[in-house]
């Protein structure tokens, strides 16, 4: 049974609902992946001796948390202090984030009895995560929207299945490839428990969602197509009736972004790969495609990013020339009618080491622009 949807803000002048629906923004919205963590001093405080998944699950720690970058450096939107692994977590399967490595499985999920054997995850069981929402939405403005996320179900799966962060997702793809029929049961698995997730954030309030593909981009199209699109789209699809921004990002997926468009968001992220113009061009003209006849401007979506995180070493004159350039090759692409709206962030998340003060430069500097 679903929670009712009766905590839903009616946002005003939000930059970023704005940006994301194709009406213009009182500004340039900005928020960045990984804003809420390791490069904040006050971050490193309140998380000291406690680990990260147990602080997820904490609403007054959690909700703390996510509201800290926003306090410091006046962005658009806060994102939900949560990692893309919670729902198993919740859900009791045995895994941990290890300092410096990252999720990690303590029994990987290779068979189909492994696969009968995950379980599903419940609202009930993510009830800290929407009482923290509940909290976050008490302190945030009416300018100032709150992203949901989750990871999506290839992300996932390569998680369960590999044991952990793999470099080359050897034992993922071999899978996929070897059994394909296991493969998909695998996924029709992971589906339910991601869509879970996202409504029960939708329930207790977010303004938006953003589903990672983190890993997708490992992938050639072919295979994206033939094993991951079809549960994105469900999950998108899933949560449509909620009527908030959808964002869909993945590293490394410059050719699969048109693809990853198809899912059904209304917003598509970008990693600092690609620049802004040329990924709106191969997004509209693979939606073109696939639905031939549609209105043109339904083939246009938002952007979301793209400045490379790296860039926040680099000095105050070489960030905001980036800056200039990511921002006018939005703003070309939106003048073209290949993309409607441009939330800036970072082609990827704030580096662990990042000095707080030029994040905050930053945003003020897309502020300008």
């Amino acid at each position: 049974m679903m929670v009712a949807m009766n905590n839903r803000r009616s946002l005003k002048d939000a930059p970023l609902i704005d940006a994301a629906f194709g009406r213009t923004p009182s500004r340039r919205p900005v928020w960045f992946m990984r804003q809420a963590g390791r490069s904040l001093p006050e971050y490193r405080e309140v998380r000291k001796d406690i680990a990260m998944l147990d602080s997820c699950f904490r609403p007054e720690l959690l909700a703390e948390i996510t509201m800290q970058p926003v306090r410091r450096h006046d962005v658009d939107a806060a994102i939900l202090f949560s990692d893309i692994v919670v729902p198993l977590k919740a859900a009791g399967v045995d895994l941990d984030i290890v300092p410096g490595k990252g999720p990690v499985v303590d029994k990987p999920i290779r068979t189909a009895s492994d696969i009968a054997a995950l379980p599903e995850v419940t609202e009930e069981q993510l009830a800290p995560i929407a009482e923290g929402i509940g909290l976050i939405l008490e302190e945030l403005t009416d300018a100032q929207a709150l992203i949901g996320f989750a990871g999506a179900p290839f992300t996932l799966a390569s998680y369960l299945i590999e044991g952990g962060p793999s470099r080359n997702h050897d034992q993922t793809k071999a899978l996929m490839h070897s059994d394909p029929e296991l493969w998909h049961s695998l996924m029709r698995k992971i589906t339910p428990m991601v869509i879970t997730f996202l409504r029960a954030q939708i329930a207790a309030g977010v303004d938006a969602v953003q589903l990672f593909d983190s890993w997708a981009g490992y992938l050639t199209q072919r295979d994206y197509r033939r094993f991951v699109l079809p549960y994105s789209t469900e999950i998108f699809a899933a949560v449509a009736d909620a009527g908030i921004p959808r964002i869909h990002f993945g590293v490394g997926t410059g050719e699969l972004l048109g693809a990853m468009a198809e899912a059904g968001p209304e917003v598509m992220g970008v990693d600092w790969r690609v620049p802004l113009d040329a990924a709106a061009s191969r997004i509209r003209a693979a939606l073109a495609e696939a639905t031939p006849g549609a209105d043109p401007e339904s083939t246009a979506l938002a952007l979301q990013g793209n400045l490379d995180p790296a860039l926040l070493f680099a000095g105050e004159k070489a960030l905001e020339a980036e800056i200039k350039r990511v921002c006018s090759e939005a703003d070309r692409a939106i003048a073209r009618g290949d993309a409607r709206g441009h939330i800036f962030n970072l082609g990827h998340g704030v580096l662990p080491h990042t000095d707080a003060e030029m994040i905050t430069r930053a945003v003020e500097l897309i502020h300008q622009n």
